[in-house]
């Protein structure tokens, strides 16, 4: 983000707002929809808190203390979905969303790292002095360009499908059972793949942006 305090306050917008879209989600989900949303939503919250410009102006305490604190976070994260990866590799569908939390953890504290060993920088949550490695900062801002526009692709299609599965759910009490008419309809909403694919692309992007001033 090169010292821009304004692209630094969109973002941490931007990907806490993402977090509290993707708690939504979990709510009355299957445990395979409540552990993805509820991985997603930590990465959105981190990403939000690590891009507040404020943290890094090196008062009240330096701005390697937050570096540090975010590499601690991350590798939690990291660890976390690392485990998940191998517990659950034999599910259907399940390896391609946890090896992008996985790259997206890994990725975060690459940037941590970066910005600990990077020393003190200006407002941004990424800023002057760059402690990243060129060829690793590159092949991030491929895969999460790539993954920003194959999420784009698939989009607009799935919202279209979303909207007429959710016109389904909410059309009126003859339409669904008991258990349909008492789940929220904020959650209902938040599960529609366009709404979900819409919130990785958000995360995606932000990462994408904070990646730039590594």
């Amino acid at each position: 983000m090169h010292g821009s305090a304004t692209v630094g306050w969109l973002v941490a917008a931007l990907c806490a707002v993402t977090g509290v879209w993707c708690l939504l989600r979990a709510r009355g989900g299957s445990s395979r929809q409540r552990a993805d949303a509820g991985a997603e939503a930590t990465m959105g919250f981190g990403m939000a808190a690590m891009a507040v410009p404020a943290l890094w102006d090196g008062e009240p305490v330096p701005a390697v203390v937050p570096a540090w604190c975010s590499v601690v976070f991350f590798g939690g994260l990291l660890v976390r979905e690392s485990a998940a990866a191998v517990r659950d590799r034999g599910a259907p569908g399940a390896r391609h969303g946890h090896a992008h939390h996985v790259i997206g953890a890994a990725a975060m504290v690459y940037m941590a790292l970066a910005m600990a060993a990077g020393g003190a920088g200006a407002a941004g949550a990424h800023h002057g002095q760059h402690g990243g490695v060129p060829w690793v900062t590159a092949a991030l801002l491929g895969y999460f360009a790539g993954y920003v526009l194959w999420a784009g692709t698939r989009l607009m299609p799935s919202a279209a499908a979303g909207a007429g599965t959710a016109g389904g759910v909410t059309a009126g009490p003859g339409h669904g059972g008991p258990g349909a008419l008492g789940a929220p309809v904020t959650a209902l909403l938040a599960r529609q793949s366009g709404v979900v694919a819409g919130c990785r692309l958000a995360m995606a992007a932000g990462m994408f942006a904070m990646l730039l001033g590594v």
